[in-house]
């Protein structure tokens, strides 16, 4: 895997990019807890989904990639194709599809959608009375630009426009991620930011707009030295710290709020293990999954996930499973597709 060399060392650019991330998150902070299209925390990949759900930082020629993190999109994803289903629970499903193309020698472009597919309802009136049956859905439009700002470093951002609809009641809202990143080649070492998510509804529900699932999130991979093994840690949700809102949904009143393991929360682990350039065997733990789901009586293995793929010379493949709900476990598949021949 090899970024494009930038001649030029353009440090100011590259401060720019610092500072608006910096000021974004400053502005996440003001926004309320009461959010919508939670759709968008999912994973747009088989190989994200295996490595706890949350990965900024994974630097390979898979486009899925960029809708974690739009500085992950480079030239080297000229021309690819790449398309996930996650079945999740009952009927609820969710989709992504992206096309990449390169723009010029340092800078490319993409462009994706991301879906859930709730399933169809039957609809009652007050009386109990059949209104027929209806469906309810959330569906992101996404255009993403990156540009390589020195041969290290890279910048991102997506905007997304989103569309809800659950039966009569319909939203709409505008959304902006911006990423960058760091790639030291030689060492197969990443370091990432991304602020997601920023925007606000353009029409509600009703009479009261919601906040976006803003993030903050930093995360690292690397290759270790004397082993096939890649390690991953994301920091998500760093725009807040505590999350009391887990008691209350699980009923339980004595979850520790100390730092440690308040931490560890926002931590998501992921470790890949390489034997070849053409297959990756990937294991996840979000702990704050595993929190979510933790039941009076059992459901260990809840944030806990893995997956593989296998890569050919124009095509590659993976599946992966994770719990994201209590009592089902979700399966998920993706296909990339390199329509360049290369």
């Amino acid at each position: 895997m090899k970024w494009i060399s930038f001649h030029k060392n353009n440090r100011y650019k590259a401060l720019c990019v610092a500072f608006m991330l910096y000021a974004v998150s400053l502005c996440g902070v003001a926004q309320n807890n009461e959010q919508v299209y939670k759709f968008l925390r999912f994973p747009s990949s088989a190989r994200v989904n295996a490595l706890g759900g949350s990965n900024v930082s994974l630097v390979d020629n898979d486009a899925s990639l960029v809708f974690q993190n739009p500085s992950l999109l480079g030239t080297e994803m000229d021309k690819r194709l790449a398309v996930s289903y996650l079945s999740y629970v009952a009927d609820i499903s969710l989709g992504s599809g992206v096309f990449a193309k390169k723009l010029s020698p340092i800078s490319a472009g993409a462009v994706g959608v991301n879906y859930v597919n709730y399933g169809n309802f039957a609809g009652a009136d007050a009386d109990g009375n059949s209104t027929g049956s209806f469906d309810a859905k959330d569906i992101a439009i996404n255009a993403f630009y990156s540009r390589d700002l020195t041969e290290k470093l890279r910048a991102g951002v997506t905007a997304k426009y989103l569309y809800s609809n659950y039966e009569e009641y319909t939203s709409s809202a505008i959304g902006f991620d911006v990423g960058i990143s760091y790639f030291i080649e030689d060492k197969d070492f990443t370091f990432a930011v991304v602020a997601k998510n920023i925007g606000a509804q353009l029409s509600a529900y009703n009479s009261e707009r919601l906040s976006l699932p803003w993030d903050l999130q930093i995360g690292f991979t690397r290759r270790l030295s004397h082993a096939p093994l890649r390690i991953s840690v994301t920091a998500q949700m760093l725009n807040q710290w505590h999350f009391d809102h887990i008691n209350k949904a699980n009923a339980i009143t004595d979850e520790s709020q100390a730092f440690l393991p308040t931490l560890i929360k926002h931590l998501v682990l992921g470790v890949e293990l390489l034997p070849s350039d053409n297959f990756w065997v990937g294991i996840g733990f979000n702990p704050k999954t595993n929190s979510d789901l933790k039941l009076l009586n059992g459901n260990k293995w809840g944030g806990l996930s893995l997956g593989a793929g296998l890569k050919a010379k124009r095509f590659n493949i993976g599946a992966s499973m994770s719990r994201y709900q209590a009592s089902s476990t979700a399966y998920m598949l993706s296909l990339g597709i390199d329509l360049g021949g290369q």
